[in-house]
């Protein structure tokens, strides 16, 4: 009798929650994992905490760029739209692309953003009474806003855009991303979005320049020439789609956490100076993505496996998240955790762009959200994004009680 291998791939494992279990045993057992593909070749699953930060390491061995961050195969019009991004650059492109921009992300200048914050968030919570859908209702509305403001985006455009980003990242789910067949698929939203930026860039060009993101890019030279409309529409995808869609779900997926260790949340309102500890469990307990590919450049050899050049890697975050070697009690979520060494904004040369802006939205939130209701209950199942890769709550029906 032959067992059956474990099928780390196919979305329908994830609908129900992350495979931890299955992680687990892998991380024992083979912690660089083959996995098969339908219909393409397959790839190598990195599980461990230190491979994942050894894979990141070294981009000159895994490549970002050769063949993109997700596991399908594209087309190369998608791959060279994809390459136009900092996610998916090698070095020395990457660090000539993000340079110009660290000056606005750094913890100085993103901690200059509280206030305006925390006043979003008290508007959002002054509008949401009673049984509402988190999610969408409640979670949406603040990383829209805070990236629309930040690029000078026009008001009446943020849910539109919010809603393209969305798509753009649930190709594997018809209820959230639609279908390609119907024209409303993710590679139609992502296709809309690059229009929408180039012809905003068009616009911006011709009006006084203002005091935002948007002017910042278009003012600097990257890699030594200005950037394009066309360059300006990929690089604006990846930023709208990251600031929306990553935090949406970190707060969706922390007000679920909470709710489900009510000893944790009770503590929490008890003495809110624990937000930022719980912020980072949070992170690391539900991060938001489950993994991003490289594709090694040259045969290499990671924990006595022999990846050839050409293969597909995968840095599964959800899996290091919870490796017992670097996480007591690693299963357990626990605000009081110190340290907390997760992976959940990446590591080395493609660390977050936007960690700091991403840690003051989860803190200011849940501080204002805590003071805002004593009362916070759950009132149906959860339902998740059919995905491999984003690790999101579609519907978290709550109670908001004043």
């Amino acid at each position: 009798m032959t067992t059956a291998m474990p099928d780390i791939y196919t979305p329908d494992l994830y609908v129900a929650g992350p495979p931890h279990e299955l992680f687990t045993e892998l991380r024992r057992t083979q912690p660089v994992f083959w996995q098969d593909m339908p219909g393409e070749p397959g790839y190598w699953a990195v599980l461990k905490h230190a491979d994942v930060e050894y894979v990141s390491q070294h981009p000159e061995l895994f490549s970002a760029e050769t063949g993109g961050v997700v596991l399908e195969d594209m087309e190369e019009a998608r791959l060279a739209a994809l390459r136009g991004t900092l996610l998916a650059m090698d070095p020395p492109r990457h660090r000539a692309y993000r340079k110009p921009l660290v000056k606005s992300f750094t913890a100085k200048v993103v901690g200059e953003m509280e206030g305006r914050i925390r006043e979003i968030c008290r508007e959002i919570f002054a509008r949401s009474d009673g049984d509402v859908e988190f999610v969408h209702d409640v979670t949406a509305g603040l990383p829209t806003q805070v990236i629309g403001e930040l690029m000078g985006l026009p008001q009446e455009d943020w849910s539109h855009l919010h809603r393209l980003a969305e798509r753009t990242t649930s190709q594997q789910d018809p209820e959230v991303g639609g279908t390609e067949g119907d024209g409303y698929g993710p590679g139609a939203a992502a296709r809309e979005m690059v229009a929408y930026a180039i012809g905003f860039a068009a616009r911006r060009r011709v009006e006084e320049p203002r005091e935002d993101l948007t002017t910042l890019i278009l003012e600097s030279e990257f890699g030594g020439r200005a950037m394009t409309d066309a360059d300006f529409g990929s690089f604006f995808m990846q930023l709208v789609t990251a600031g929306n869609d990553t935090t949406k779900t970190m707060l969706a997926a922390g007000l679920h956490a909470l709710l489900t260790h009510p000893d944790q949340f009770e503590a929490l309102r008890r003495d809110p100076s624990l937000v930022p500890g719980a912020v980072e469990e949070i992170l690391r307990w539900a991060n938001p993505l489950h993994y991003f590919r490289r594709t090694a450049t040259r045969d290499v050899e990671l924990r006595g496996v022999r990846i050839k050049a050409g293969d597909k890697v995968a840095m599964y975050y959800t899996s290091a998240n919870r490796d017992e070697e670097v996480f007591e009690d690693a299963q357990g979520f626990d605000i009081f955790r110190r340290p907390n060494p997760h992976l959940s904004f990446g590591f080395a040369e493609h660390f977050c762009l936007g960690v700091h802006i991403a840690r003051l939205e989860g803190r200011v939130f849940f501080e204002e959200l805590i003071a805002a209701y004593p009362r916070i209950d759950l009132t149906g199942e959860p339902r998740r994004v059919r995905s491999n890769l984003n690790n999101a709550l579609a519907e978290l029906p709550v109670y908001l009680g004043r």
